[in-house]
């Protein structure tokens, strides 16, 4: 097909930043790709049909779905049988000073770092809660809360509703790219090589525990009188927190330190089954298998357990599914983005790009997609978005160059990172605005600047590694 073959991905990076929608964006490059095999105006559709059938009716990829689905569903029960409210209770009536506040707030990412969103709702409210006593602007107080949401979240290789997206974008770059190998080994190996996280992290770390403000706050906020005189109530700054309520801190803890438990305890029996032994039996090829399975029992486990409290079983089964649709938008995100792969590899695109990019230096792939994907995901505001769109290209001119997988993919990981952290358009922006009562186009601003040092940072390291490989 040559050049022609690209038409797809230009159009949907165009389209995404234009709409700053990912889910049409990718939509229409899927038709784009239909009709460039068939140009009929209906065999175009029935192809563009047929590439997203055939990405979902992968078993690998309808493993993920139910992992994903069934994840939501149970912090949706979480949220309503109190677990999140009942640590909210509990962490503001025994904490009372800032060390303490932020000494919990890295403490508990062990158990809550499941999704960037469940981080911040579970330590926004705290933190509003004991604003009084931390010398913070609520600026600040956001930043800080989000250094410990996707730039955490994204080095976290178990348990975790981006492993299986992350994965599953690795998995499909490699098809395409016509190449072999393990998505979840390449996903440990890459994780070292995003070094807009680790950047994001000490500069969290540092303003917990040492920044001292010396000007008066200038919180980024639009609000009347009334709404400053509850500023600091928690209660109602979220549906996860609201009066009506129970408070039950161990619904919370038990189910995520099973989750935790089963997969690791899960991961190793797969890998024993398989024959492996020791360390080499916990990364397999099968660790899918073993996260969806922890999810599930533990999902069956907390239900029989509120049931026993007495808790209506079609309450808890409304709940499941409102909790599990929350997910429904990245499960099409994903159909849209298997679609487009399927389609790539029909008009053969890695081919194209192998005999067209094969004289890029190979150390310096991973710094160009780096800066591509940080502009990419601040236009859309969506890390994932910018995963599914990218990691295709980046794996293929990786391929095509000779570059190490496991450092362009870590660059391609922390591009991401970056919109999820900076974009005004990012969830985890607009669910701490929200929660701390910001504006989130000039939190977002205020934001900006240390993000973009740590990108420069990264970047230079990107950079300077290059001359190494």
């Amino acid at each position: 097909m040559g050049w022609i073959s690209v038409v797809p991905f230009i159009v949907v990076i165009i389209t995404a930043i234009w709409t700053k929608q990912v889910i049409p964006s990718l939509l229409f490059a899927v038709v784009v790709a239909g009709y460039i095999i068939d140009p009929h105006w209906l065999g175009g559709m029935m192809e563009a049909l047929g590439f997203i059938i055939e990405g979902l009716s992968d078993e690998a990829n309808l493993k993920i779905i139910l992992f994903l689905y069934a994840f939501s569903a149970l912090i949706g029960l979480v949220k309503m049988s109190g677990g999140i409210k009942g640590f909210v209770k509990e962490a503001t009536e025994r904490i009372d000073h800032k060390k303490g506040a932020f000494i919990l707030t890295w403490l508990s990412s062990l158990g809550t770092f499941s999704a960037p969103s469940f981080r911040i709702v579970t330590i926004g409210p705290v933190m509003k809660a004991l604003r009084r006593n931390i010398p913070m602007t609520k600026q600040e107080l956001g930043f800080v809360i989000e250094t410990t949401a996707s730039p955490l979240v994204v080095l976290i290789p178990i348990a975790t509703a981006f492993v299986g997206y992350m994965t599953s974008v690795i998995e499909l770059s490699l098809q395409q790219a016509n190449t072999e190998g393990d998505a979840y080994s390449l996903y440990i190996n890459s994780i070292p090589f995003n070094f807009f996280a680790f950047s994001m992290l000490l500069v969290g770390f540092y303003m917990s525990f040492f920044h001292k403000n010396k000007k008066p706050a200038t919180d980024a906020e639009n609000m009347d009188q009334e709404k400053r005189t509850d500023d600091d109530q928690w209660e109602d700054c979220h549906p996860a927190v609201t009066k009506d309520l129970p408070a039950q801190p161990w619904h919370l803890i038990v189910p995520l330190i099973s989750v935790i438990v089963l997969t690791f305890f899960l991961m190793y029996m797969v890998g024993v089954r398989n024959g492996e032994s020791g360390f080499q039996a916990l990364i397999n090829a099968s660790v899918l298998d073993a996260m969806v399975l922890a999810v599930l029992l533990t999902l069956i486990g907390f239900v029989i357990y509120l049931k026993f409290r007495r808790e209506p079983l079609r309450k808890m089964m409304n709940t499941l599914i409102d909790g599990g649709n929350e997910m429904m938008g990245v499960i099409v995100l994903l159909a849209m983005v298997w679609g487009l792969s399927s389609g790539s590899e029909t008009l053969e695109f890695a081919d194209f790009i192998s005999s067209s990019f094969d004289w890029i230096p190979a150390g310096f792939v991973a710094v160009i997609l780096f800066i591509v994907g940080c502009a990419l995901s601040y236009f859309i505001g969506s890390s994932w978005g910018t995963w599914g769109i990218l990691m295709p290209v980046g794996v293929s001119i990786a391929v095509a160059a000779g570059s190490s997988l496991p450092i362009v993919i870590g660059a391609v990981f922390a591009s991401g990172t970056f919109g999820a952290f900076a974009s005004p358009l990012s969830d985890d922006t607009n669910t701490t605005a929200g929660i701390l009562n910001l504006n989130p186009i000039k939190y977002a601003r205020f934001k900006l600047k240390p993000a973009l040092i740590a990108a420069s940072f990264a970047a230079i390291v990107y950079f300077s590694i290059s001359f190494f490989i």
